[in-house]
């Protein structure tokens, strides 16, 4: 007997795909098998790691804990799309120059989780930068590399606007 599958569209990056897909079928496996989205990692598949990281409507989510149906209709963005946006651009840059990356696995989310931080809390402690990105697990850095250079993304961005750095 196979699993029932079901016909869903997604808007992905600004642009929608219909796709008919086993109802338990995660979100981020669409993203990655079906529609070639690879920034979508899967590390743990139980929302725990964060590297699955996408924007769903707006809100950071782990798309391992969606099924592909509960999006349906949903306009969803990932890594490929913030990075195309230039919106991730300076706090890429700063990731590469501090060394806030290593295997690369854990970084899409990494930086998606760090953005929605900043558009939020442009002047953030260190504090609110480890518990913001408490959700992202990364076993390479040790996080001192990753807060360094979310603080200096911040402080780039205030001293462009003319604010205090």
């Amino acid at each position: 007997m196979s699993e029932p599958r079901q016909s869903v569209s997604l808007t992905v990056n600004e642009e929608r795909h219909d796709v008919t897909v086993p109802n338990r079928k995660h979100l981020a496996d669409i993203l990655r098998e079906d529609l070639g989205f690879t920034g979508v990692h899967v590390g743990c598949e139980h929302g725990v790691c964060g590297a699955c990281t996408v924007r769903i409507d707006g809100a950071i989510t782990r798309s391992c804990l969606v099924f592909g149906v509960q999006a349906d209709g949903a306009e969803i963005e990932t890594i490929e799309y913030l990075s195309a946006q230039s919106e991730t651009r300076d706090l890429v840059d700063t990731f590469v120059a501090e060394n806030a990356l290593q295997c690369g696995f854990c970084t899409p989310g990494m930086v998606i989780s760090a953005a929605a931080l900043l558009a939020e809390t442009p002047d953030p402690t260190r504090e609110e930068v480890r518990a913001y990105l408490s959700g992202n697990y990364c076993r390479c850095t040790g996080y001192q590399a990753i807060v360094d250079a979310v603080m200096m993304t911040a402080a780039g961005r205030r001293a462009a606007k003319g604010e205090r750095a």
